[in-house]
């Protein structure tokens, strides 16, 4: 789970209304999201019609084309294989989009890679690489 922070500042913010237009020009209500430098976190309504996987297939392939058109990185810009989706019951949307809010600070105390690991172990997870256990 190794990942490259190859985001600053400006261009995660760039990127941050990029990805809120673009989902809400292809229907799909983002209620919040939050670019770090080397992942997103987006709390999004999946409309009918429409799959976890193709949401990720249009979010990731159109905004690496959108940060290459735009010059936001140095090099060619391409999102790491994989993505990680969870449906949210109604009561806790609130308490997701305020941990989503709060990545910044959050990922001061954790890396992305140590949260992850934590997460999936936690909920008995297996991630899309690991061996069946």
């Amino acid at each position: 789970m190794s990942r490259e922070r190859v985001l600053n500042k400006k261009a995660a913010a760039e990127l941050f209304r990029y990805l809120d237009e673009y989902a809400g020009e292809q229907g799909v209500y983002m209620k919040i999201n939050f670019v770090n430098p080397d992942h997103v976190h987006a709390l999004i309504d999946l409309p009918t019609g429409f799959s976890a996987e193709k949401v990720v297939q249009l979010l990731k392939g159109s905004s690496s084309h959108w940060v290459n058109s735009n010059d936001l990185v140095t090099g060619k810009f391409a999102w790491g294989r994989g993505y990680g989706a969870f449906s949210v019951s109604h009561s806790n949307v609130d308490l997701v989009a305020r941990y989503i809010a709060e990545q910044e600070e959050h990922h001061r105390v954790r890396s992305f890679a140590e949260e992850l690991r934590e997460f999936i172990d936690r909920h008995g997870l297996r991630w899309y690489d690991e061996p069946r256990r």
